[in-house]
């Protein structure tokens, strides 16, 4: 006798926008300058990697392996 699997709600995340801050930028250029790794950015500003390098794109900083 072959199993079904068992269809289950799975509750979606939702996605929440948190504007940037100028207080944000001077922090990502800071970090950028300093050459901090991307990944200790994301920790401290609580903001995924992918969101500080579109932010430092669109500020002309490099970050990471993008120097």
């Amino acid at each position: 006798m072959a199993k079904t699997a068992k269809k289950t709600k799975t509750a979606k995340k939702v996605v929440t926008r948190k504007p940037w801050t100028k207080e944000e930028y001077k922090i990502l250029k800071a970090h950028s300058k300093a050459r901090t790794p991307v990944v200790k950015i994301s920790k401290q500003m609580k903001r995924s990697v992918g969101a500080l390098r579109q932010q430092a794109l669109k500020l002309g900083v490099g970050l990471g392996h993008q120097r």
